[in-house]
Order: structure tokens, then C-alpha cells, then sequence
């Protein structure tokens, strides 16, 4: 019986990929264990217990960014939080560890190379994070959810997927979802999202541009955010929401989106085959553009950057591709090249070419 230790943690996007290759490695084999390494700070302490798998705690340890106290303590902190690791790899006998990013990979990386362990390193940003540059480097394999990432002997494999996703049959449930949000499920919808709290620039844009969608035919389903202050017009074909708790069945309506590019959004609509139009948060390093990259080089998304986007580029650029039903076929087309649904399968690939060396 095989141990896995899946480490990783801090956001969604570490925690959600992880949880689905958790899921495939049960699904696969029920009387393999898997654990989880995780901190007591970020997401996974609520999200990884409530999917039923056993959260193993080490201490959060940020890397240093400039020299300061934290930096000089850094040292001895750092060398606590990889003792504690193999602590947990020498008590509970694990075979290999699969690393997502966050704080709780880098000491399981070093821990598991003292430990002579194999290590599997799966990055979902297109822009690596340093704890996975670092465990990349003497990994036994290394994953990538998109083409160009800089990750050292990295291979495509694509994003680990919600299992919701993954068995989505769109044409299946569209009637219930038309009917879950009110809309039509004859006319095309446009669905538009910022995450969970919004996005002021699209949630602006669109207050401003909607008129225009609807009479190009279309329908909007627009999840504003908690605390949007957006007015809702009250128009049967633009329908506002707070926030939408059932994605897959947003996914299931929609004919194109309208959204920001975190890593795991390109890939699900991506591998749903989405005709998508990018509008990448601008905060950060840049990498929600880089995310998109590969999609726009396909043909499968567009990108408006987030200063540009107001109601009249939506109605100079995103209105003309609605209404260019040749152009949607041919994103739908290339969405389904770039996409997969099979990330989950894809690093389980790796972690068995890990344990077979």
C-alpha cells in the first residue's frame, strides 16, 4: 500500500488542485493513504478536513523578501519546519511527495531529499512560484498546467480539475441551469465574473455596455460580487448576482465569458471549451496575463488589460465577436486543443514514473 503526502496550501489555487488529485489517487485505489501537509493558517485547514483527508501541520515559514529580523530568523525557523516534515514522513511511513506550492512545499521538498523520498512538483501558475523553482531542481518529476512555464524539467500535464468540471456535460444541463438563473435557455448567454469579490473594472464596464449585449441577442449572467454596488436594471436578459455557488452549472449556460485569468479559470474553461475574453487582474506580477498566454496564442481567448476595459471597448471589441458566431466556433475549436480534463490523470502519470525509478 502506497503513502502519498500531498503538500501544499495558503489559496485556492494550491489548495483546489491538490484536493483533485487527492480525490483521483482514492478514486484509483481506496486502500492507499493520503495525507496532506498543510499549515494551520491557510485554506487547506478548513477545506482539506471537510473532503475528509488528514491535514498534517508544519510551521508557516515565509521566505524572506529584504533583510530584517524576520530574515535572520528565517534560518532556524526554516530548519524547524523540514524536521517536523520528516518527522511526519519517518512516522507515517510515505513513499513519495507531490508538492502544489504554497508554504508547505518547500520544507516537504527538502525533508523528503534528507528522507530519500521521491518528490513530484505540479505548478499551476504559468509564472512559477519559488517554492516549487526550488523543489523543481532535484525533483524526480515536475508538472505544468500551461505551455511555456519556466519550470526546470518540467512537462505539460495540465490543472488537476473539480471533479464537477471534469464530468461536466454542458448540453446535459443546460435547461436546469437556464432555469437555476432565471434565463432562457434557447438565447446564447454571456457569462461575466471577477472571482469571488467582484471586479469594480467589469462590474463598471458592464453597467455601462449591457444594453448593447442584449440587443446584439445576447443574455448576461453577471456575478457582481458580495459587497458590488452595481444597479440591477431589472431586465429579464441581465441577470446580476452575487456570487454564483454552483459554477458548474454557469459553465453549463454559458456560450463565452467574460472574466479574469487566475490559473485555475483559464484552465476550466479552457478544457470546457470556452470562447474566453481575459481581462487579467493587474495587481501582482503580471501573472494572470501570462496565464491567458497560451490560450490567446491558440486562438482560444482574447485579452482586454484591466485600464482598457470600459463600456466602449466592450462595444467596440467584445459586442462584434458576439455577434461573429464563425470566430466563437473557431475559439470553441481551439479552447478544446489547449484544455484538458485530464490534469488529475496527467500528474498521477508522474507520480507513478517517480515511485517505479
Amino acid at each position: 500500500m502506497t503513502t502519498y503526502l500531498l503538500a501544499g496550501g495558503g489559496t485556492a489555487g494550491h489548495v483546489n488542485p491538490l484536493l483533485a488529485v487527492a480525490d483521483a489517487l482514492m478514486a484509483r485505489d481506496p486502500d492507499a493513504t493520503v495525507l496532506v501537509l498543510g499549515t494551520r493558517e491557510g485554506l487547506e485547514a478548513r477545506l482539506v478536513p471537510e473532503r475528509g483527508y488528514e491535514l498534517l501541520f508544519v510551521e508557516k515559514v515565509p521566505f524572506p523578501r529584504r533583510p530584517d529580523a524576520a530574515a535572520l530568523r528565517f534560518p532556524a525557523r526554516f530548519a524547524r519546519a523540514v524536521r517536523q516534515v520528516r518527522g511526519h514522513i519517518r512516522e507515517r511511513s510515505v513513499d513519495v511527495v507531490v508538492g502544489f506550492g504554497g508554504y508547505a512545499s518547500a520544507p516537504a521538498y527538502v525533508a523528503a531529499r534528507r528522507a530519500r523520498i521521491p518528490v513530484v512538483v505540479h505548478e499551476a501558475n504559468a509564472k512559477p512560484g519559488l517554492a516549487n523553482v526550488l523543489g523543481a531542481r532535484g525533483a524526480a518529476a515536475s508538472g505544468v498546467a500551461f505551455e511555456g512555464t519556466p519550470l526546470r524539467g518540467a512537462e505539460v500535464v495540465g490543472m488537476p480539475l473539480r471533479p464537477e468540471i471534469v464530468n461536466l456535460d454542458r448540453d446535459a444541463l443546460r435547461a436546469d441551469a437556464a432555469a437555476e438563473f432565471g434565463l432562457d435557455a434557447v438565447r446564447p448567454v454571456l457569462l461575466v465574473f471577477g472571482g469571488s469579490l467582484g471586479a469594480v473594472r467589469l462590474n463598471r464596464a458592464f453597467a455601462d455596455a449591457w444594453e448593447d449585449i442584449v440587443a446584439a441577442g445576447w443574455q448576461i449572467l453577471h456575478a457582481a460580487g458580495e459587497r458590488n454596488d452595481i444597479a440591477d436594471p431589472g431586465d429579464p436578459a441581465y441577470r446580476i448576482v452575487p456570487y454564483i455557488d454552483r459554477m458548474d452549472l454557469a459553465f453549463a449556460l454559458a456560450d463565452a465569458v467574460v472574466s479574469r485569468s487566475g490559473a485555475a479559470t483559464v484552465s476550466e474553461l479552457s478544457a470546457l471549451g470556452l470562447p474566453a475574453v481575459y481581462v487579467p487582474y493587474a495587481v501582482g506580477n503580471g501573472e494572470q496575463a501570462l496565464n491567458a498566454a497560451s490560450a490567446v496564442a491558440a486562438g482560444a481567448a482574447v485579452i482586454i488589460p484591466d485600464a482598457e476595459l470600459t463600456g466602449d471597448r466592450i462595444r467596440s471589441a467584445v459586442v462584434p465577436l458576439l455577434t461573429d458566431s464563425s470566430a466563437l466556433g473557431r475559439m470553441r475549436a481551439a479552447a478544446a486543443q489547449v484544455g484538458t480534463r485530464s490534469g488529475s490523470e496527467n500528474v498521477i502519470g508522474l507520480i507513478d514514473r517517480a515511485l517505479a525509478r
